[in-house]
């Protein structure tokens, strides 16, 4: 193996053994094959590429090339299609799930589960970080500056994990590769000098020279040997004086886990914590995968909402849950609170069995309210003011999920009617107290704005009834899921004058108007009911996200409304002027007291703003319209891109034959002597014949026809050839040096040396012609006059600059 070879190979293992560190992030190492045989893949195309050779930016871009093209076609079809035909399959999917892995990446907690978009990032990083190490280690052979892609790796990892992937043992294959690396590249140094070193023989070697082995022994010591020795003793000092210092607990990132985790897991409390990062994220993912599967026997669907937290503290700045104790799960859940033996009795107890998908990592158990008891395998706690399950602190930075869980939760469908709610009493002075503050710096014009659509009303069933219409039906807000969430206090007065915002500013927005009118009330987050498959099953997917007020009425306890103006959300019966004579038996459209009347023809879809007719919520006739122009798929500027750049890519291969083609035809259209006799020596070194420039044209002719195998025919205009070239070089001025199949001579001298190779030489000689190294000599000539000419004018430019007077001097 050559020394290149060697330094090859090992910048591959180095960037392989560091990229260790990353395994803790995901709860699979099954990647780490795949990066294994990327970067196998990408390690070759470059050596394959610098025999040739090529330049060292055609052998970046042939890796780059590759690596691109390799990842495309492993994760083709992995997402859902756009679009149709191979560009579709294999460039939108692509996209699609590289900003899905970007989506995992901030949703789910580490370590996270293998996703096909966090599977496409990990391998990316890894072939740039691999490419990086190449570039330098190899192309540029400099394998020291090689350590800071491969510590950049290692950092990432370790900075995510919190510490968990910046273990020994990942410390010690990152340095291991690298020091196997250094080695690799300093042999590869010392045998560019002559032989490599090595022990020296017996007794000629004095121990005073450094050289020298053990007092006896008469063995020398090779300094790679020496090497060897001084890298492991300093990896070994790394990893032992870290062991030896004291541990630093503590300080940020000591308190970090704690207020995550709550203390010990037993008798804790749960911290500020927000769960509507991601919830905008999922309304406009571009998946939309199923989190969850579940059957219920409810005889309304349509209620059936999983509820995950209930938001119930407002500081000014956003809406959060507020830090409870928690405690063991009792086999039947207490009582509501605030709910009254006469709604209890007309409700109905629903079973509900839910299992929830691999990908999904929620700490929190998304469940319907008010739950009566839950059966679910591992270490859960319940928080009973908000009737929440947490998950529970497995060990260090790691808590229980519902990621793969299958569990069974009882529940109580209650129908309280609007006439009971219009007549509940005051509500529990402690509950008015806590769920109706509200911060000092809230903008005035948000409680102005709940007295003047509340005026008139009586009593605060009416005034909740008429502010979810001011939302829902008659205040002109229109439901958009690409406006920013926003935080502060002046997020809900820029949400009442601008009139846009998905779910989150509607339920927010009547929560606080609700406070300000006395009306307890808090945010629930979790999903709407989901969509009903063929065998009785429902689907809650990503853009079933959703958030909505709970309101508390003395007698019924908390109660949803529904404020958000989005189709496919079921506005409750008790919250109609009308109540409709029978309940859908699936979650359909009902999205305001609108609904009542319906219209007999179906709604308009240039009246469904564009991105409600993404999500498929503009009714039937727009998903109509929607289907039959063909969806969200690549518009044809997008296809003629990706034609366009597929065809560049796929004439990169040719551009050496066609560069051949185009300098042949200009040295023999002018019917020179010489640059046809430049041609023949190129056929000639294309198909392995390596030029001599000591011989004379005669004798060149004869190695090149011995050489080449060449019948009687080419030899013969092989030797014409170099007869011209001997008058162009020595016969006297005036006389006639070229002929007239000049040109067919050398096209026959070339199309028969073609002919006596075999069929890989002659695609190599083709499509890879050895003489492409000219341009390379040329650029290297054209550099060298260049630097030649401006060398002059940047020494007399230097010369000016220092005789400028400077500040200080002396």
């Amino acid at each position: 193996m050559s020394g290149r070879a060697r330094v090859t190979l090992f910048a591959m293992l180095a960037t392989l053994l560091t990229s260790w560190s990353l395994a803790s992030l995901v709860d699979s190492a099954g990647w780490l094959l795949q990066a294994a045989l990327l970067l196998a893949v990408q390690s070759g195309v470059g050596a394959g590429a610098r025999r040739l050779p090529l330049g060292r930016t055609l052998t970046v871009a042939s890796q780059v090339l590759v690596s691109l093209l390799v990842l495309m076609f492993l994760f083709a079809g992995k997402g859902e299609s756009t679009g149709t035909g191979p560009m579709a399959y294999l460039v939108t999917d692509f996209g699609a799930l590289f900003r899905r892995g970007v989506l995992d990446v901030g949703e789910f907690a580490i370590p996270a589960p293998l996703t096909d978009g966090i599977r496409l990032l990990l391998l990316a990083g890894v072939l740039g970080v691999g490419l990086l190490v190449d570039l330098l280690a190899v192309t540029l052979r400099t394998a020291a500056a090689a350590g800071l892609p491969l510590l950049a790796l290692y950092s990432v990892a370790a900075g995510l994990s919190g510490g968990a992937g910046a273990s020994a043992v990942s410390f010690l294959l990152a340095g291991c590769g690298y020091l196997l690396l250094l080695l690799a590249e300093g042999r590869d140094r010392l045998a560019q000098w002559g032989r490599v070193f090595g022990a020296a023989p017996s007794g000629r070697v004095s121990a005073a020279s450094g050289y020298g082995g053990g007092a006896g022994t008469g063995r020398a010591l090779a300094p790679v040997r020496t090497g060897r020795r001084i890298g492991a003793v300093a990896l070994g000092i790394a990893l032992a004086v870290p062991a030896a210092l004291p541990a630093l607990g503590g300080g940020l990132l000591g308190a970090q886990g704690e207020a995550e985790g709550g203390g010990t897991g037993v008798g804790g409390t749960i911290s500020a914590v927000n769960p509507l990062v991601s919830l905008q994220g999922s309304l406009n993912a571009q998946d939309n995968r199923v989190v969850l599967k579940y059957r219920t026997d409810s005889p309304q669907l349509g209620e059936q909402y999983l509820r995950i937290l209930a938001l119930d503290e407002f500081n000014g700045v956003k809406w959060e849950a507020s830090g409870r104790a928690l405690t063991d799960v009792p086999e039947r859940l207490p009582a509501p609170p605030g709910l009254s033996e006469q709604v209890r009795a007309t409700g109905t107890e629903v079973r509900t069995s839910i299992s929830a998908a691999d990908t999904y990592a929620q700490r929190y158990l998304p469940m319907p309210y008010p739950a009566t008891g839950v059966d679910i395998p591992g270490k859960w706690r319940f928080e009973p003011v908000g009737r929440t399950l947490v998950g529970d602190q497995l060990g260090k930075d790691k808590f229980q999920n519902v990621q793969g869980a299958m569990y069974t939760v009882r529940s109580l469908l209650l129908r309280p009617t609007a006439v009971e709610l219009q007549a509940a009493p005051p509500a529990n002075p402690a509950v008015k107290a806590e769920y109706t503050k509200l911060p000092d710096n809230l903008p005035a014009v948000v409680a102005d704005t709940a007295r003047q659509v509340t005026k008139g009303s009586k009593d605060d069933y009416t005034r909740a009834v008429k502010l979810q219409d001011y939302f829902a039906v008659n205040g002109g807000f229109r439901y958009d899921t690409k406006v920013a969430s926003g935080t502060g206090p002046q997020a809900i007065a820029r949400f009442l004058e601008d009139k846009e915002g998905f779910c989150i500013h509607f339920a927010f927005s009547m929560a606080a108007m609700s406070r300000s009118l006395g009306i307890p009330a808090r945010v629930a987050v979790g999903f709407t009911p989901g969509e009903k498959q063929s065998d009785g099953s429902v689907n809650v997917s990503m853009r079933d996200a959703h958030a909505w007020p709970e309101l508390y009425f003395e007698g019924a306890g908390w109660t949803r409304f529904e404020p958000t103006p989005r189709q496919g959300i079921t506005i409750p019966d008790y919250s109609r002027a009308e109540a409709p004579a029978a309940q859908p038996s699936a979650p359909a459209a009902l999205p305001s007291q609108g609904a009542a009347q319906p219209s007999a023809a179906p709604s308009k879809a240039e009246d469904c703003p564009p991105e409600l007719r993404k999500l498929g919520e503009c009714g039937a006739a727009a998903a109509q319209q929607n289907a039959g122009s063909g969806g969200g798929g690549p518009s044809p500027t997008t296809v003629l891109a990706w034609v366009l750049s597929l065809a560049v890519v796929l004439a990169l291969p040719l551009l050496p034959l066609l560069w051949r083609g185009r300098l042949r035809a200009r040295r023999l259209s002018g019917g020179a002597v010489l640059p046809a006799w430049q041609e023949l020596g190129d056929a000639a070194w294309d198909v392995g014949i390596v030029p001599d420039e000591a011989l004379s044209p005669r004798r060149a002719a004869g190695r090149v026809v011995v050489l080449g195998r060449l019948e009687r025919d080419a030899a013969e205009a092989v030797h014409r050839v170099a007869g011209a070239v001997e008058r162009a070089l020595y016969a006297p001025p005036g006389a006639e040096v070229s002929y007239e199949t000049l040109a067919a001579d050398v096209l026959l001298a070339r199309a028969a040396l073609l002919g006596s190779v075999s069929r890989g030489s002659r695609l190599r000689a083709l499509l890879l012609p050895r003489s492409a190294v000219r341009l390379r000599w040329s650029a290297s000539a054209r550099w060298s006059a260049f630097t030649a000419r401006t060398a002059p004018l940047l020494a007399r430019a230097s010369t000016l600059f220092s005789r400028l007077p400077l500040r200080g001097r002396g």
